[in-house]
């Protein structure tokens, strides 16, 4: 196979690089002692010397609050670049909430824990709402690009995360917290670590969480949340460590109701319509029954870390994993006079993660190192999509009944080199990515009995993806506080929205019949979609003051379209669509003085379709409008003062004008939210040190009225977007005890 001679180079390098230890890392912007609090840091992979992400500290993810404890998307809303939707306060509507990053959604990205994926179908994506995140030491995000050593799972177009676990301390403690807020929001927590256990060493933390809260408009809940983490930590002679992550957690709610585009604009008679709260007995009127609309979603993530050193330069891991998903989402639909629909995804995925990385040093102020990788996983998803009558829930057949021949594969092998001479950094990756979509047998259910029967123009062949993905970096390091660097990176995402394109098929099937066309036909039409990333930027640091900004370019192909087919009259999507996208990230923090830090993170976005769509076999007039859902201008600016036990923090965010489709006819008027956070801290000697804080959360302080969430896709038209209004005024207060 073609990836194995880069295997072979790359092996050759890592031989050729374990002669010798690398010299100092060229970290320098990380040793600059500020005198404010930091909330972001430029970050890299430690086997990198070109800064290309940027790394939330954990200073930065305690000011997102509550909500940013149960949602990595709520705490990563802090960064330029990033616009984080959500309908309610508390982060808890899981699958509710939107994220783009650069303009690009969110799902569309990765998600890691320690570069181990985490991902789902339907919605294809990370599952960012199973994680308690006091559990983690901080977050990177890249949304340029992409380490190759990221088991990207899908895909990272939409940019990259990679959480880093506070894995267990070297001494016992105890953390305890407990919140209480509006609409009967609660949550407690309570996270053990033994410290080194006598004899092994060994250190071991437990956490477990209990999260719930009422909907704050129409009947139903958003919990209750349970989450159980464990982790282990067992350490080998030479100072390296074995390490053991095991994550559940489960989460029942009912889901918040979307608008129209028509009631938007009376937001104030319609910003509390939500589900019904009771039923009536006629269709159309219960497929809106709350208890109609509801999910329950269970995770389970297990991974292993198995480091090996061979000497100081030349080190070996293992990360061997295995997590799966079961979630029952119900809603209610208007097809056939009303329906409501159930679907259930059913998600099995395991892998590995291999990884050799070595180093030398060239002189004393240069250095070589070079990483050869490979990543693996096979997924079994049976995704199925079941309907039931809203007065009797009777069995309606499936709308969606497919078996898959085997799992999916993917295979992606990548080498890294990168350097430093003197004070210029490179580095330069070449990763392969192939994915094999197994075929599966398609089947059909119709009244009386609605039992299964074989439908082979259902059926899809088997199919094959790949994509060489290259990135490049460059950085320059002026002085120890001026930092300048280009970074170029290819990204991609595996073909997605199964679901609708066998929805169309299946509800016009005999038109596609008629014409000969079968579902394989159509998914003929699927590809990967294709960004390049060009990003410059500079970081300069002082003791009074940091700025980090960023000029970015992207170039997008093969995206999801819709597109017209006249032999049937209908429009399904197909991967042919193009878009341009570039803009500036601002992120800036002034120390005024040693309590108060100001923090200012405007984003400029620029991101459109080249060319016009076709719905319908209408032209809609797209070409070089800004995409769906994405602000040209966002601003994140905050205050932080503290002074001796005492903490506060002003934060204002303005997001500009939206469009809910694609010829901006649906127009999103701009807003801008308040929050202020309180907090008081203080160490209890009595207690052996026990470190306690109260805190008050005040968000929404004007209670001002605007749409957080534009459920769409890129190329929705208009009247097919859903609105969902942002929360209004809420407090949570909070206390806990670190021991």
């Amino acid at each position: 196979m073609r990836y194995m001679s880069l295997m072979a180079m790359g092996l050759f390098l890592i031989l050729l690089c374990s002669g010798a230890q690398a010299g100092e890392d060229a970290a320098r912007l990380e040793d600059i002692v500020v005198r404010g609090q930091k909330l972001v840091s430029p970050t890299k992979q430690t086997n990198e010397t070109v800064y290309t992400g940027s790394e939330i500290t954990r200073e930065g993810m305690d000011i997102q609050g509550s909500q940013g404890e149960t949602s990595v998307y709520e705490i990563m809303d802090i960064l330029p670049g990033i616009n984080v939707e959500s309908p309610d306060p508390y982060g808890l509507a899981a699958e509710q909430r939107n994220v783009r990053v650069r303009g690009v959604r969110g799902y569309l990205g990765s998600m890691t824990v320690e570069g181990v994926p985490n991902w789902g179908g339907n919605p294809m994506g990370p599952r960012e709402y199973i994680y308690d995140t006091e559990n983690f030491d901080r977050i990177s995000i890249y949304k340029g690009a992409v380490p190759g050593d990221f088991g990207t799972g899908v895909g990272a177009r939409g940019g990259a995360i990679e959480l880093k676990p506070r894995w267990p301390e070297e001494k016992p403690g105890i953390d305890f917290s407990q919140a209480f807020g509006t609409d009967a929001y609660t949550r407690s927590y309570v996270r053990l670590d033994s410290g080194k256990i006598p004899g092994a060493d060994t250190g071991v933390s437990l956490s477990y969480s209990y999260t719930d809260a009422d909907k704050w408009k129409g009947p139903g809940d958003l919990g209750p949340r349970n989450n159980v983490n464990l982790m282990l930590k067992q350490p080998l002679a030479g100072g390296d460590s074995i390490r053991a992550w095991v994550n559940y957690n489960e989460l029942s709610q009912n889901l918040y109701r979307s608008l129209s585009y028509q009631e938007t604009q009376n937001l104030g008679a319609n910003y509390e319509k939500d589900f019904n709260s009771a039923l009536s007995g006629v269709k159309l009127q219960d497929i809106y029954y709350y208890d109609y609309n509801k999910g329950d979603y269970e995770n389970l993530d297990l991974m292993t870390i198995i480091p090996l050193s061979f000497g100081e330069a030349l080190r070996f891991s293992l990360k061997p994993y295995y997590s799966t998903e079961d979630s029952k989402i119900l809603g209610g639909v208007t097809t056939q006079g009303g329906l409501i629909q159930k679907r259930t995804r059913d998600i099995e995925r395991y892998g590995a993660i291999m990884q050799l990385d070595g180093d030398m040093a060239l002189s004393e102020t240069s250095s070589l190192l070079a990483s050869l990788g490979y990543f693996y996983e096979a997924n079994d998803m049976a995704i199925i999509t079941q309907n039931f009558d809203p007065l009797t829930f009777a069995n309606k057949g499936y709308g969606m009944y497919t078996e898959n021949d085997g799992n999916g594969i993917v295979h992606s092998p990548f080498v890294k080199l990168a350097g430093n001479m003197d004070k210029l950094d490179w580095q330069t990756g070449l990763k392969y990515f192939y994915y094999n979509d197994p075929a599966s047998r398609g089947y059909t259910s119709t009244a009386p009995t609605y039992a299964l029967v074989r439908a082979s123009d259902l059926d899809r062949e088997e199919k094959e993806y790949d994509k060489i993905l290259p990135t490049a970096g460059l950085g320059y390091n002026f002085s120890d506080s001026l930092n300048v660097y280009t970074s170029f990176g290819r990204n991609f995402i595996r073909p997605y929205s199964y679901v609708p394109i066998v929805t169309t098929y299946n509800t016009n099937r005999a038109t596609f019949q008629a014409q000969g066309i079968t579902l394989n036909d159509l998914f003929k039409g699927y590809n990967m979609e294709i960004s390049d990333n060009y990003e410059i930027g500079m970081r300069f640091r002082s003791e009074k003051f940091e700025i980090l900004p960023a000029l970015f370019y992207s170039t997008h192909d093969n995206l999801l379209t819709t597109i017209y087919d006249p032999r049937v009259n209908l429009s399904y999507q197909q991967n042919i669509g193009k878009a341009t996208g570039y803009g500036l990230d601002l992120g800036a923090n002034v120390f005024l003085t040693p309590e108060i830090t100001l923090f200012f993170n405007p984003t400029y976005t620029i991101l459109t379709y080249d060319g016009n769509l076709t719905y319908q076999g209408a032209v809609l007039n797209s070409d070089g409008r800004q995409v769906v859902d994405t602000p040209e201008w966002m601003v994140k600016t905050g205050l932080i003062y503290r002074r001796g036990p005492f903490e506060v923090t002003a934060m204002l965010r303005y997001l500009g004008e939206r469009y809910g489709d694609v010829e901006h006819k649906e127009v999103v008027d701009d807003f801008i939210t308040a929050d202020l956070h309180l907090k008081y801290t203080r160490k209890i000697k009595s207690w052996n040190d026990t470190v306690m804080n109260i805190g008050l959360q005040l968000q929404n302080l004007t209670d001002e009225e605007y749409i957080a969430v534009v459920s769409a896709s890129d190329d929705s038209r208009a009247g097919s977007t859903g609105y969902y209004a942002g929360a209004p005024f809420t407090a949570i207060l909070a206390v806990s005890f670190e021991y």
